[in-house]
């Protein structure tokens, strides 16, 4: 049997341990360059959500404002369309009180037509007492 030299020997271990060791921080460079790319994309997205969410937060904001002003508007308009209801129906109650009248006043004029002429009708005019 053929004997290695000790150094021959020591020399070959100690190239493959380096080998091994090198291929060792290889597979490790890959492995932390694609977990520090991540975590860079991480920390990216991270501050533009934050920056979204205070977007979100401002426009939430801008349209409670709205609204409140917009309920405001509805609460004054239906107070106006209530007023106008109310006007309505006065003018409903005139105009009833006024063909009550008309009527009143029709049945007069027929009644003082049949009367006859010396019951204190003037003709062509009215006495009202």
């Amino acid at each position: 049997m053929a004997t290695e030299d000790p150094a021959t020997s020591d020399q070959r271990t100690a190239e493959a341990r380096a080998a091994f060791l090198a291929s060792l921080n290889s597979v490790g460079s890959q492995g932390d360059a694609e977990l520090q790319a991540r975590a860079k994309d991480i920390h990216t997205s991270a501050v533009a959500l934050a920056r979204q969410e205070a977007d979100v937060a401002k426009q939430t904001d801008d349209l409670a404002q709205q609204t409140a002003q917009y309920q405001q508007i509805a609460d004054e308009s239906r107070g106006k369309l209530k007023e106008i209801g109310d006007v309505q129906n006065w003018a409903e109650m005139i105009e009833r009180d006024l063909l009550v009248l008309e009527e009143t006043m029709r049945i007069v004029d027929d009644e003082a037509a049949q009367a006859p002429s010396g019951s204190g009708k003037v003709k062509g005019r009215r006495r009202w007492f």
